[in-house]
């Protein structure tokens, strides 16, 4: 399975290290971002929503445990990376997955990234056979309910579907915007979530966005597709296969 994965460490050696043994020995871990402060740490983690992030423990200024109370929801696997092992036991107590020391043990870094695989597919099972339960009777049902529920790694989340401004395709995976400006990455195809919403009032404008027509305040055409403008700001393409399609909803 698929690991999206953060390195946070004020030293750009460390994280080049990290980087290169995890390349060579994890192939399963895909590094997208890295931070090397305790300010963007909080913010490169609540923008990619990792499923695991390796956390250096003492920055410039502050720690890794700093970060951990900053984000806005720990929904992900940690791994502390430090030179310090008098920090062992305060990482267990935050629910740290492991603890290495630095210089990194190859060894001891693939049977970590281990364990993150062991509990994440554990979970997984759990959620999926929630999740489709949930999906079968909100099919089955035609959704009256005006809820989904969106499988998360520590079981599953029921949101209201009009609180769900656009979901947006990041390969295997869903992005979701909800209307209090929180995210989520779902892992999830969006065509799965096509099927699920484009009868409560959702629309597949382009190959990556599915829209909540309710949240639209402009759309403007161009000779191939347009431009869609939501109650957020936001601003997507409308592809040209879909452009009639949609300016029919509107227009008839």
């Amino acid at each position: 399975m698929r690991l999206s994965t953060l390195l946070i460490d004020d030293e750009a050696d460390a994280r080049a290290v990290l980087r290169a043994h995890l390349q060579r020995h994890c192939p399963e871990v895909e590094v997208v971002a890295e931070a090397a402060s305790v300010k963007a740490a909080i913010e490169t983690i609540d923008h990619h929503q990792p499923d695991l992030v390796f956390l250096d423990v003492r920055m410039t200024p502050g720690t890794g445990f700093d970060v951990l109370e900053g984000v806005a929801a720990v929904n992900f696997h940690t791994i502390f990376v430090t030179a310090h092992d008098e920090y062992a036991v305060r990482a267990i107590r935050v629910s740290a997955l492991d603890f290495l020391l630095k210089p990194v043990d190859p060894d001891e870094l693939v049977a970590s990234v281990e364990k993150v695989r062991q509990v994440a597919n554990s979970r997984s099972r759990k959620a999926d056979v929630r999740y489709e339960v949930f999906r079968e009777e909100m099919l089955r049902s035609g959704n009256q309910t005006g809820r989904m529920v969106l499988p998360t790694q520590e079981g599953f989340q029921v949101v209201n579907i009009d609180s769900i401004v656009r979901c947006e395709a990041d390969r295997n995976y869903t992005r979701f915007w909800f209307e209090n400006g929180q995210k989520a990455l779902i892992s999830r195809t969006l065509k799965s979530y096509e099927e699920l919403l484009v009868p409560s009032g959702f629309f597949r404008i382009h190959q990556s966005h599915l829209v909540n027509l309710s949240y639209i305040v402009e759309y403007k055409r161009r000779k191939k597709g347009g431009i869609l403008f939501l109650r957020d700001g936001t601003e997507l393409p409308v592809s040209e296969t879909r452009k009639m399609s949609f300016q029919q909803i509107f227009l008839g």
